[in-house]
């Protein structure tokens, strides 16, 4: 039998293998700019002594959203900042994001305890709402747009915090994660392996009951949820996947027969319910031959939550400078962090004139992470010209047998062969010295090499 430490080190572990390298490579390099994870103190009360990490874009919406990204068992708020793309969006949409940090030994969550599954009942998720009173108070925050979401051990606490303060987050996120309650222990013990074998089987009404008894007389409306499951998560089993879509329907009122199911790319089944749309009351997408080592979509779960305007921002600093530490000097943990998966959607393309630089004036840096059958490229462009590029395309030749199933931050066509990346509408236009970061998905015969050249709008590059 495995130790408890044990079976609580799976949940970081599962997530850290080598399968989940992928997630490394689209770690991408952040942009230019002053905005950095700085750590908080002081924020509130905090009964099991978490660490607040904050990140603010230097350009702030107006009425920015707030998004609390939990990370998974053995990581940390800033392992979650680097191996995940929130932050970046939150420079292109202008919300402000915080990353709990747990400091226990296990670095995990409580979503166990009696005192963490009732509102105010201490632990972890009182520590996480004076997280979110802080910046409220700090910075004009859309109360309406306030959400959380994590992966493994921060998906239960996105489970746990939607049940734990409906008034407070609109939706959730929950990348591998249990129903609220699922994992609830009265031993003191942090791991229930009953609900991680997916044993835990109740009807749509008990589950919604669990979450109704969290916050009692409550009568407001209740978040809306995304859940994301891979059928071959050997840690949180798959059976997980189905009663949280039984339970986050009945707390929505909802019948468990989805309204809507389509394929949003090969070996996803997505399920809507409560609507047909990209907002849909609760979204589930289950991932077939997905392990618990899951992609986490950042940029589907910004859209879910509605961040994801296109309205410009505009520059809001805070009223009262917020009590802070430097940024932590040490490097985050060694673990591969979660991963972050390419946009299910294509977004839309723009077709502007396209500006050539001068040639050898761009750089391009190409990092591949392959696995199996399988490989994501993380491709950066720089222009190194004194002059802006106002639309651009990037051509290259993938080697023999790498055929592309997905991207992002650009339209890729052909799949294979001499490909032509080109730019969409938000990044249409490359100033000197500035940087674009795409990528994407492929599935390759055994060579896993990177393009001999690059060619941006009609000019050769150098390479990083």
């Amino acid at each position: 039998m495995l130790s408890r430490m044990s079976r609580l080190r799976l949940l970081g572990a599962a997530l850290a293998a080598a399968g989940l390298a992928a997630g490394a490579a689209l770690a991408l390099p952040g942009p230019a700019s002053a905005a950095a994870l700085t750590e908080v103190t002081n924020f509130g009360t905090n009964p099991s002594n978490l660490r607040m990490y904050l990140y603010v874009p230097d350009t702030v919406a107006a009425r920015p959203g707030l998004l609390v990204v939990n990370h998974y068992c053995t990581g940390s708020g800033p392992a979650m900042y680097s191996g995940t793309q929130f932050a970046a969006l939150a420079d292109r949409y202008g919300y402000i994001v915080v990353y709990p940090s747990v400091t226990r030994s296990s670095k995990c969550f409580d979503v166990s305890s009696p005192q963490a599954l009732r509102r105010d009942g201490g632990s972890d998720p009182v520590g996480i709402k004076s997280m979110v009173d802080y910046v409220r108070q700090r910075y004009p925050v859309d109360s309406q747009r306030i959400f959380t979401t994590g992966t493994s051990s921060g998906a239960m606490m996105t489970n746990v915090l939607l049940g734990d303060y409906p008034d407070v987050f609109r939706a959730g996120a929950a990348f591998a994660g249990v129903p609220f309650g699922c994992f609830a222990t009265t031993n003191g013990s942090e791991w229930n392996s009953e609900c991680a074998n997916g044993q835990v089987l109740k009807t749509p009404q008990q589950w919604g009951d669990l979450v109704r008894n969290a916050y009692p007389g409550y009568t407001g409306p209740r978040p809306r949820m995304q859940l994301w499951h891979g059928t071959n998560d050997e840690t949180l089993r798959y059976p997980n996947f189905g009663e949280e879509i039984d339970q986050w329907t009945n707390v929505n009122g909802l019948s468990q027969t989805p309204a809507y199911t389509d394929s949003p790319q090969p070996g996803y089944t997505r399920t809507r319910y409560g609507g047909t749309g990209g907002t849909a009351t609760v979204e589930a997408i289950s991932m077939q031959g997905v392990t618990h080592n899951l992609p986490v979509d950042a940029a589907q779960a910004i859209r879910f939550f509605g961040l994801d305007s296109t309205a410009p921002p505009t520059t809001a600093p805070p009223t009262t400078a917020p009590p802070t530490t430097a940024p932590p000097t040490t490097a985050p943990p060694t673990t591969a962090p979660p991963t972050t998966a390419p946009p299910t959607t294509a977004p839309p393309t723009t077709a502007p004139p396209t500006t050539p630089p001068p040639s050898g004036a761009c750089r391009i840096g190409y990092v591949v992470n392959a696995w199996n059958n399988g490989l994501t490229a993380a491709v950066t462009i720089t222009n190194t010209s004194t002059t802006a590029l106002n639309g651009w395309t990037l051509a290259f030749t993938l080697p023999g047998g790498q055929t592309i199933t997905g991207g992002w931050n650009a339209t890729y066509s052909p799949s294979s062969g001499a490909v032509t990346a080109r730019n969409v509408s938000y990044n249409a236009s490359i100033p000197p010295g500035g940087s674009v970061d795409i990528g994407f998905q492929a599935t390759h015969t055994g060579n896993t090499g990177r393009p001999g050249s690059f060619i941006l709008n009609g000019n050769p590059c150098t390479s990083a």
